[in-house]
């Protein structure tokens, strides 16, 4: 048995956890002696009980190594952990690191520049449209855009780091082979060729009420800062934040209008110290130290962006090269383009934004949209 498949073997069993195993590797060096030590031995690490060494010690007739790992290959998962020299720098630091992660995709040096982005899964179409713009921004900037693959704020975020053809790294509080929720499933494959899918369960674990927390840590951990989109009083989001503020991560957060609880919790976190955000300068320029202190070719993509460099080419679908020709002739709503255009409003309104998140239309008042110069 190597290191890695003693890692495996120990994220395998049930209820030990990263804590317990860094105690146990402070005492035994290796995740392989840690397997092959006697009841006894493992008693004498704190936080191990008679019942966790029973389990550890047995540890061959619950855990089957090489179905494990059958899943992996079949998933195009790859295994990261703590002793790799390209684990996550940021990651390590956290008080209970994961000790191995499951990636499809991968995780490069650069990734280091990354902000993570939260928020509510019951949300508006202003949180939504938020997230994806900031992410858009901060993508095109050279973030990379962390989130947790959820319904709402998360799916927004990793859409708008897509739609920027940036880097996304979404966490997952389920396995690899069993995406939650379902629907995001092509939106995870998706994020794989264009950054990584990661979780530090196995292959088909089942979320629960426990394992979205555990995620949450990794998201903010792999963060330089945490950015809160839309989330009301009582919000995981805010576990999150609170979180990144534990683990010495920048906070920040969109405002809302006062009188919607889908905004409570973000009014609340600018009244006690996080940074408002109004656009994506506001995080680049508040990062900017911490940016400057990575690696060079960490930081590079993210520090360059305040600069004046020319921006990559973006590519367009035929109907928004259309929507664009239609603009040149002047302002117009969406049901003009789209009668004009012979499309659905609701395809049109979908392009319209795709175009705004690249900074070629704005929306003005009345509802009309124009064309950016």
């Amino acid at each position: 048995m190597n290191s890695k498949e003693g890692f495996l073997a120990l994220n395998l069993l049930p209820g030990i956890g990263p804590i317990r195993v860094r105690r146990l590797l402070a005492h035994f060096d290796s995740p392989e002696k840690i397997l092959l030590a006697s009841q006894s031995e493992l008693c004498r690490v704190s936080g191990i009980g008679r019942e966790m060494a029973e389990l550890i010690s047995d540890w061959e007739s619950s855990v089957d190594i090489i179905e494990e790992q059958r899943r992996m290959k079949e998933h195009g998962i790859s295994l990261l952990t703590l002793e790799d020299e390209s684990y996550p720098p940021a990651l390590r630091e956290i008080h209970d690191p994961p000790f191995l992660l499951y990636i499809k995709g991968d995780i490069r040096p650069s990734d280091a520049a990354a902000l993570g982005v939260v928020g509510s899964r019951r949300t508006t179409h202003y949180g939504k449209e938020q997230a994806r713009k900031l992410s858009f921004q901060l993508a095109r900037a050279g973030f990379c855009i962390i989130s947790g693959l959820a319904r709402g704020i998360d799916t927004a975020a990793h859409e708008g780091a897509l739609a920027a053809e940036g880097r996304t790294i979404a966490v997952l509080g389920s396995g690899i082979g069993n995406i939650y929720p379902p629907e995001n499933a092509a939106l995870a494959d998706k994020i794989a060729e264009n950054g990584a899918v990661i979780s530090e369960f196995p292959v088909l674990y089942v979320p629960d009420k426990q394992s979205f927390p555990l995620r949450n840590r990794i998201v903010s951990g792999m963060s330089q800062g945490l950015l809160v989109v839309e989330a009301p009083a009582r919000s995981g989001s805010l576990i999150t934040a609170n979180q990144a503020l534990e683990q010495g991560r920048a906070v920040f957060a969109v405002p809302g209008p006062i009188d919607r609880p889908t905004s409570e919790g973000c009014n609340r976190l600018i009244r006690q110290g996080a940074t408002l955000v109004c656009s994506a300068r506001d995080i680049i320029e508040d990062l900017a130290n911490e940016l400057n202190s990575l690696p060079l070719e960490m930081s590079q993509p993210a520090h360059a962006a305040p600069k004046a460099t020319p921006k990559r080419e973006v590519s367009l679908s035929d109907l928004e090269k259309k929507i664009l020709a239609q603009l040149e002739q002047g302002e117009a709503t969406i049901d003009k383009l789209a009668e004009a255009l012979e499309q659905p409003a609701s395809t049109v309104s979908v392009s319209l934004l795709q175009l705004e998140m690249k900074s070629l239309v704005k929306q003005l008042p009345g509802k009309y949209f124009t064309k950016l110069i």
